[in-house]
């Protein structure tokens, strides 16, 4: 009597987790509009409530097996979907970077230096850029919070001895007209870019566009991983030009993407839940002894607030050395 108690709380559990994802896969994934995304997930929900009351009623597993039946023909039709680069991108996303090393000398192609004055307002470049990898000085974590103190977007800039500086960003590539959803982020809603960017383009329109709060922590690397990591990067966006890849809100994005680079050049990086509460990444970075760890991480983060510097530039600034000033 107890087994069959057990078995059938469990059975419920997953009917009911299991349910639940089916009708989100079909709300964000189903082909149509929002109408037969609704109707497709509506009708899912009362198939899977009439089979857990006949289940219940008629103390019969059948309809469970039917549930199964429906449900691996479900994750048939999720599998079949695939990621493709062949979509009507929005502007900041529709290039995709790609990258050619020959010796030290690496040259990026669709880097973005755009020019903005709001979201929809903006001059778009892209530039083809060279890099000499004798000449990397430097690498800086850049954190933009932009709603709790809990969830902040990562991004890795390099510098080089002439001043010069290149970010790298993983982020979501929307399709034109499209708004960012955490969610959907789980379900495939979107496609992985890679861009690597100027920083008076991808740093000031967070802070000076969309009122963003960022943050910029100089790491404790010696080049040779500062090298290994900047080609893992390219790496990185040779493969996603080449193969596309969903963009996924926990298991790959800004973080964990660069998490899963770094552990290739230090095997023995621990993994922490602050690499998914990227708003908390700055404590992580102090325990790993990737930040300077001779000051507390509040002091880190007080020498590190960049968005007052960024948003008091002018056009004929030099962005990456204003926003630096005075964190000696």
């Amino acid at each position: 009597m107890i087994v069959r108690m057990v078995l059938v709380v469990l059975a419920a559990l997953v009917t009911l987790v299991s349910g639940a994802w089916g009708a989100m896969a079909l709300w964000y994934q189903l082909p149509g509009g929002a109408v037969v995304r609704m109707l497709g997930s509506a009708v899912w929900i009362v198939v899977v409530i009439a089979l857990a009351a006949i289940t219940i009623s008629r103390r019969s597993w059948l309809p469970l097996g039917a549930y199964v039946a429906m449900y691996a023909v479900l994750l048939g039709w999720w599998v079949s979907i695939a990621p493709s680069n062949q979509r009507i991108w929005a502007d900041d996303v529709s290039r995709p970077l790609v990258g050619k090393v020959v010796g030290n000398e690496v040259t990026l192609d669709n880097v973005r230096n755009f020019n903005w004055r709001s979201d929809t307002d903006y001059d778009a470049r892209w530039e083809t850029r060279h890099y000499d990898l004798d000449h990397l000085a430097s690498a800086d974590a850049v954190l933009s919070y932009w709603s709790s103190k809990a969830i902040a977007h990562a991004m890795i800039s390099f510098g080089f001895d002439d001043g010069s500086h290149v970010v790298f960003s993983v982020e979501i590539r929307k399709q034109r007209g499209q708004q960012y959803s955490a969610i959907g982020g789980f379900f495939k809603q979107f496609e992985t870019a890679l861009v690597a960017a100027d920083e008076r383009d991808i740093i000031r329109v967070r802070t000076n566009v969309r009122g963003e709060d960022d943050y910029l922590y100089p790491l404790r690397m010696n080049k040779a991983a500062m090298r290994a990591l900047f080609l893992s990067y390219v790496h990185a966006a040779n493969t996603l030009a080449g193969t596309p890849a969903f963009y996924n809100t926990i298991t790959s994005n800004c973080t964990t993407i660069v998490y899963r680079m770094a552990r290739q050049i230090d095997p023995g990086l621990p993994w922490d839940i602050r690499l998914l509460m990227t708003g908390y990444l700055p404590g992580y970075l102090h325990d790993a002894g990737a930040v300077d760890q001779s000051v507390p991480v509040d002091e880190l983060r007080r020498r590190g607030r960049v968005t007052e510097r960024a948003r008091n530039t002018t056009a004929g600034d030099d962005f990456s050395r204003a926003i630096r000033a005075g964190m000696e």
